[in-house]
């Protein structure tokens, strides 16, 4: 699994170059009754709501090609925490 990742890290970062977006993390976890995959974003001066939104939508493409398991699971993509 934890190359499966690191190849959809590599993807993301690609892909989300052109919006100076950083894939901080990218991790999967059980938790509970649940699989959750969690993608970290951040960007230099920090990243918004809006730009989470819009990241989700190319994130979500690229995670669907990408196939890293058979299993469900529920996707979150989140902001790097400042502080």
């Amino acid at each position: 699994m934890q190359e499966k990742l690191a190849k959809l890290k590599n993807d993301l970062q690609k892909v989300l170059e052109s919006e100076e977006i950083i894939v901080d993390g990218v991790t999967y976890e059980h938790k509970g009754n649940y699989n959750f995959l969690t993608i970290t974003l951040d960007k230099v001066g920090g990243i918004d709501l809006e730009m989470i939104v819009h990241a989700t939508g190319i994130v979500d493409k690229v995670v669907d090609k990408a196939d890293i398991t058979d299993d469900s699971f529920i996707m979150d993509v989140v902001s790097k925490e400042r502080g």
